[in-house]
């Protein structure tokens, strides 16, 4: 008996040290690499945070057309299209040709978005209920979108002034860039479409203001100049608008491109001086829109006593 046990607890050794043997021979054959699992864990976190970015840059992409979608929408409710009549199209407009006399008046800002100021005179124009025409540089309304966005929103009309507000000679090409890069900026930021060009410094033979005409938009200049961006004291600053002004103009002012100090504090005094001589003010296109309708009703009233 006691042998048949020292056979039985022989025979398990051995069987176990046999399996010993085995595992060890596999564990040599194969080799653990301690990277392996690491290289494997890295690359799975790779790919999620790939994945991860992937998912993020979708959703900004959708979001940011939603926005896009948004704010077309919301200035076609508000009529922001800056659409002028046919007739005006590639044509240079100083002021309005009113027979009726109609005491009407634009308020123009050019060279903005600017920070210091076009706030300000966005906060006037709103206090007073009054809709200007603002001609804003490319590379302004790049720097400062969400004012741009405010000046649409607040039911004010757009223009185009060029992207980098230079006089110099354009070629064809640079004349493009200046004008469709704003213009695109313009939508791309607020959705509207503009049909106004203002060439800077009333600029019309270096090459964008032709541009600006073959592709149909209205070249806007103005009859009255404040000269504000020479910072004239702002009892003259409010004289050179005053004393030019008649029915049917167009305000030269500017919102950007330096100190407008003086002109936040003389705008209150100008819209005064309108208000009291009776004037209503309007938008460019507004404006122009009043002429056509002046023709149309000519036109017609011609026809009928022929």
């Amino acid at each position: 008996m006691e042998t048949n046990k020292s056979y039985v607890w022989s025979h398990g050794i051995l069987i176990a040290l046999v399996a010993f043997c085995a595992s060890l021979s596999v564990g040599l054959v194969m080799p653990v690499n301690p990277n392996a699992s690491k290289a494997q864990t890295k690359q799975a976190t790779n790919v999620k945070d790939t994945a991860a970015k992937v998912g993020t840059q979708q959703r900004i992409e959708k979001f940011k057309a939603a926005m896009l979608t948004s704010w077309q929408q919301e200035a076609n409710v508000k009529g922001l299209s800056n659409a002028v009549p046919s007739r005006f199209q590639g044509a240079v407009i100083a002021n309005a040709k009113l027979t009726k006399g109609e005491k009407v008046i634009a308020l123009t800002f050019d060279d903005g978005p600017w920070a210091e100021s076009t706030g300000q005179i966005l906060d006037i124009l709103k206090k007073n209920n009054i809709k200007a025409t603002f001609f804003v540089v490319g590379q302004m309304l790049k720097t400062y979108p969400e004012l741009g966005k405010r000046i649409a929103l607040e039911g004010h009309v757009l223009g185009n002034h060029t992207w980098h507000h230079w006089y110099h000679y354009f070629n064809p090409q640079a004349a493009a860039f200046e004008i469709d890069s704003t213009s695109n900026l313009i939508y791309e930021t607020t959705g509207v479409k503009t049909t106004l060009f203002r060439p800077p410094g009333g600029i019309m033979h270096n090459g964008v203001a032709e541009y600006a005409r073959n592709k149909n938009y209205a070249i806007v200049l103005w009859s009255a100049d404040s000269v504000d961006y020479s910072r004239p004291a702002v009892p003259k600053l409010i004289r050179n608008v005053t004393k030019q002004s008649k029915p049917g103009g167009i305000v030269l002012m500017h919102d950007g491109g330096g100190n407008r100090s003086h002109t936040v504090e003389a705008l209150p005094q100008i819209i005064n001086y309108f208000r009291k001589q009776g004037y209503r003010f309007v938008t460019v296109p507004e404006l122009l829109q009043i002429e056509d309708q002046e023709l149309h009703l000519a036109a017609a009233k011609k026809s009928k006593n022929q």
